[in-house]
């Protein structure tokens, strides 16, 4: 299959264009890249334009003998183009004078063993403020420049707040990398986070969901992933060596952070793996796509949310969206805060509080002081028992 690699500007920053004929897999595999997305102007999938960014995009595309047609890349990278730094237009060239600074950067990176998705974020974000200083000596960059970066790239290129984290970040890391610079990394301040309570379904839909998966193996799929509080990507590389069946535990190994950890399993899901087993025999990942490989996370979120159409949820439902709901059940049924943190493989309490927030079990308990006020004035002779209803009769609805 050829797979064209094009370098265009889309919103006034250089992307690179990846064309293709259609086909299912490969638009699955290509969405679980990180940082991939869909241009509906350009009609194809597209990532940032930057060489770390483009070689791990190659390297990932090689991984499932995919091979990348280079040549109309290379041909227009070749074009002598005139770049004036001005919003909505694509930034100069990196000078001279900042390629060595910027290759030592990814090393740095590498040094401290950053993911390669880290690496290529970071890089890519440093590469763009460097571009955007021009000029201007890597000695002399102080948190000024910093600042007309940010207030550029944010304003130009929209970008989201969990993405202005990351940016922040990059440029923190090259400060520490490059102390010969005027910036002080303690001086970049990150936006706050958004605090978005998450999707939770309740135990009903939860096994609507299951009940009309008729795909064994993606029943079993999602099965796992709200029996055991997975993410996704847990999911997709765990490995049948994994499973303990007889101590009912899945080893979880080099999650986020990487470090491991242990989960239960649910006795109602061993019999449906089994099952699973003896139909499918994968040889050496829990799911494995039909080539035998790693099972595709796009692939899960396609079936999870055609189920949920099934099962009539409307709700925005993600895999994610199990593991919170996992957790939320869990805290509903009485289990300790400290055993959820550990089998959701939070490294700070904080992060496991927030399902206090979306437990129905203590938000049920608590009562409003409307209710309460309305049952103390029932209990009283000379109030009768109110309702907030009385009165209403005869009395036209305000349009």
């Amino acid at each position: 299959m050829k797979i064209t690699l094009e370098p265009f500007v889309h919103r006034g920053i250089s992307a690179v264009g990846i064309r293709f004929s259609f086909n299912f897999e490969l638009k699955e595999y290509l969405k679980k890249f990180d940082g991939i997305r869909w241009s509906q102007t350009h009609r194809c999938f597209y990532v940032r334009n930057t060489a770390m960014v483009l070689a791990a995009l190659v390297k990932y595309l090689k991984a499932e003998n995919y091979v990348p047609d280079l040549e109309a890349f290379e041909s227009k990278k070749r074009r002598k183009r005139r770049f004036v730094r001005q919003p909505g237009q694509i930034l100069p060239a990196l000078k001279p004078h900042n390629v060595l600074v910027y290759q030592n950067y990814i090393k740095y990176l590498q040094g401290k063993r950053y993911s390669e998705s880290t690496v290529a974020v970071y890089g890519g974000f440093v590469q763009e403020f460097l571009q955007f200083t021009g000029n201007k000596p890597t000695a002399d960059l102080t948190e000024n420049d910093v600042r007309l970066y940010i207030e550029w790239a944010v304003k130009t290129l929209n970008y989201a707040i969990s993405t202005h984290r990351q940016l922040v970040g990059a440029i923190k890391q090259f400060a520490f990398f490059y102390p010969a610079c005027a910036i002080d990394p303690e001086k970049l301040n990150r936006p706050r986070k958004d605090h978005k309570l998450p999707t939770v379904l309740s135990k009903e839909e939860v096994i609507e969901i299951l009940r009309v998966t008729r795909n064994l193996k993606h029943r079993t799929a999602l099965a796992l992933l709200y029996s055991s509080g997975l993410r996704v990507g847990e999911a997709i590389n765990l490995k049948l060596n994994c499973f303990d069946f007889e101590r009912k535990q899945l080893h979880i190994k080099n999650s986020k952070g990487r470090s491991d950890r242990m989960v239960i399993l649910a006795d109602s899901f061993i019999p449906l793996f089994q099952n699973y087993y003896m139909t499918y025999q994968p040889k050496v990942f829990f799911i494995e796509n039909p080539n035998g490989g790693k099972y595709s996370a796009g692939t899960i979120r396609t079936f999870l949310k055609q189920s949920c159409k099934l099962a009539g949820i409307t709700k925005l439902v993600t895999p994610h969206t199990l593991r919170h709901s996992y957790a939320t059940h869990l805290l509903e049924n009485g289990t300790d805060l400290r055993y959820i943190q550990v089998l959701l493989g939070h490294s700070r309490p904080e992060t496991t509080m927030i399902y206090t927030h979306v437990a129905q079990r203590y938000l049920q308990a608590i009562r409003s002081p409307l209710d309460t006020t309305l049952l103390s004035m029932s209990r009283d002779k000379d109030h009768g028992n109110p309702f907030l209803s009385d009165g209403l009769s005869g009395i036209k609805a305000i349009k």
